[in-house]
């Protein structure tokens, strides 16, 4: 994986990363994750058009076609596209940053990002076009989805450097903040089939749920629910991610 320095703000998927993504990523395929995931994005399409912003291999659009649902993709990762289109070579994806990338049409019933891809962006004001850029795809009456996590700094002590984000067999992961700027690293330390341990590192901004709130308002958007997961669960002062909707207003003056 390797930092931009020209162009949109997010790290790059470079053929190395790609090519081991969904190995590196397997507890995000297993059904507990996965399954609810597509139940709800399937029920919100309604039948209509789906967009994936960072489709990435294919790991919820995959599940989400053979669910009956038409997806289209962005990516901006080239790489990440291949590795999808080895899987299934007839999704169509536009290669681009997720804030101005446009995908053919303007009637999607569905426009979601998920697994905390948002963060990916690493400035307001990307993020804040990427909500535009979202709204500008859906039809009236259509939802922009985003699964994102909650910043852990509660979980900071004195003097701690890090936050666990996930601890399991094969995968140990650790936040970094910087509170003064909201922005954020990814410290992976992944275990090998030999038995060592391989470390890699991805940079995020993060954005409150009121901020998200806020750059959907700016988009013409009007909220409608949030949960604090895939399945429901009611979202409270203790939850650590949140699956937020918006609605395109089926009229101009159809936000309150």
């Amino acid at each position: 994986m390797t930092d931009t320095s020209t162009g949109p703000s997010s790290d790059y998927w470079d053929a190395e990363t790609a090519a081991a993504y969904d190995e590196s990523s397997a507890f995000m395929f297993e059904p507990s994750v996965l399954d609810p995931t597509v139940d709800l994005l399937a029920a919100l399409a309604g039948g209509g058009r789906a967009l994936e912003l960072a489709i990435g291999t294919g790991r919820v659009a995959l599940p989400l076609i053979d669910r009956g649902v038409a997806v289209d993709g962005i990516e901006l990762s080239q790489p990440m596209v291949d590795e999808l289109h080895r899987k299934r070579s007839d999704v169509p994806v536009v290669v681009g940053d997720m804030a101005t990338a446009v995908a053919p049409g303007e009637d999607y019933s569905l426009v979601y990002v998920v697994w905390n891809s948002l963060g990916n962006l690493r400035t307001q004001a990307e993020q804040v076009a990427c909500f535009r850029n979202a709204a500008r795809h859906l039809r009236p009456g259509g939802r922009f989805v985003v699964e994102l996590w909650i910043p852990g700094i509660r979980r900071f002590p004195p003097g701690q450097a890090a936050v666990p984000f996930h601890v399991g067999e094969r995968h140990v992961g650790f936040d970094t903040y910087d509170m003064a700027t909201q922005q954020g690293t990814s410290h992976h330390y992944t275990r090998q089939p030999d038995g060592t341990v391989a470390y890699g590192a991805s940079n995020f901004r993060y954005a409150w749920p009121a901020e998200l709130d806020l750059m959907a308002q700016l988009a013409g958007l009007e909220p409608e629910r949030r949960t604090a997961d895939w399945a429901g669960a009611p979202f409270t002062n203790d939850s650590e991610s949140h699956v937020s909707v918006w609605r395109k207003p089926q009229t101009v003056g159809d936000v309150p």
